[in-house]
């Protein structure tokens, strides 16, 4: 019998359209590979569409929301609860990654370089001054898709428009360099892609507008920085509990003295799974097709029945 694969997309964070996008590219990869596929959009009255999921019963859920709720432990917790076998990872690890403070807090535990941060409220930045010396970034502490990332640099205004709405916001010095990323897949990271934006940084825009960055495959490292930043995205995929697919960014600055070179940044356990998108892209580079790529993340949720 052909397996049922669920694919939850789309939801209500500002990530909606991402998921969507991630969404129809997986169910185009999982018919392809063979699978009988259903969507769900977990939207709207919460009773309707959980009863819509525990009445479809698939063999497996194909978890492509992003955002508050996809994938920051309450989705998977809910799945657990239902006994339905998901992708990517748990309830815990997806927690701590989605919250930047806790993520860091054990990366650096686990030996990894991380660079200073702290919590701060609007109303501490809009009263206090700085909360670090500049240049600095301001982002939220549970946000993904560089959504209301600010860097402040010296004569920058402050301009807090963006954080508006968020309820956790960070502080944490800006770490100068090149924008480096990892897909990590059952605890094995194999390539480097450099991200090379044409304007600004890694923002939304550029992650998600074609033509803006540059994706550079495998990344012009010396050998032993490429060694340590697969190194170093196996142990903090290790450090929290990641399963599946996960992705890894760090900042590398080759001025920057020896031992804090490479910077992590943070761990995604929901990275994007559109035609623009790393995990795709580096799968590819190493022979794996896309409908081959997401039957390897159904075959892992499979197994962790």
């Amino acid at each position: 019998m052909t397996a049922h694969i669920l694919v939850l997309m789309g939801g209500e964070t500002r990530e909606r359209q991402v998921s969507l996008d991630s969404g129809a590219a997986c169910v185009r990869g999982l018919r392809a590979a063979g699978y009988a596929v259903s969507t769900l959009d977990p939207s709207g009255d919460p009773a309707l569409w959980i009863a819509a999921l525990i009445d479809q019963n698939p063999d497996v859920v194909f978890n492509a929301l992003h955002g508050p709720f996809g994938e920051d432990g309450k989705i998977q917790g809910l799945l657990e609860a239902l006994q339905l076998p998901y992708t990517h990872s748990g309830t815990l690890a997806s927690a701590a990654a989605m919250d930047k403070i806790m993520s860091k807090a054990l990366f650096s535990k686990a030996g990894l370089t991380v660079v200073a941060d702290r919590e701060v409220s609007l109303n501490d930045l809009q009263t206090g001054g700085d909360p670090l010396p500049r240049p600095y970034v301001i982002k939220p502490v549970d946000e993904g898709s560089s959504m209301g990332v600010l860097i402040i640099e010296d004569g920058t205004d402050l301009d807090l428009t963006p954080l508006h709405g968020y309820d956790r916001l960070m502080a944490e010095t800006f770490v100068p360099g090149r924008e480096l990323t990892v897909s990590c897949f059952n605890g094995s990271a194999k390539v480097v892609t450099e991200l090379s934006p044409h304007e600004g940084f890694y923002n939304y825009q550029a992650k998600y507008t074609d033509g803006k960055t540059d994706h550079l495959i495998p990344a012009n490292l010396p050998d032993p920085i490429r060694v340590q930043c697969l190194k170093d995205t196996q142990t903090a995929y290790a450090a929290l509990g990641c399963r599946g697919v996960a992705r890894a960014d760090f900042r590398y600055n080759p001025d920057a003295p020896a031992g804090q070179q490479l910077v992590i940044l943070e761990i995604n356990t929901q990275p994007g799974m559109t035609e623009l998108s790393l995990v795709p892209e580096q799968a590819a580079h190493l022979g794996v097709s896309f409908p081959e790529l997401v039957q390897m993340m159904v075959e892992d949720a499979s197994c962790n029945r």
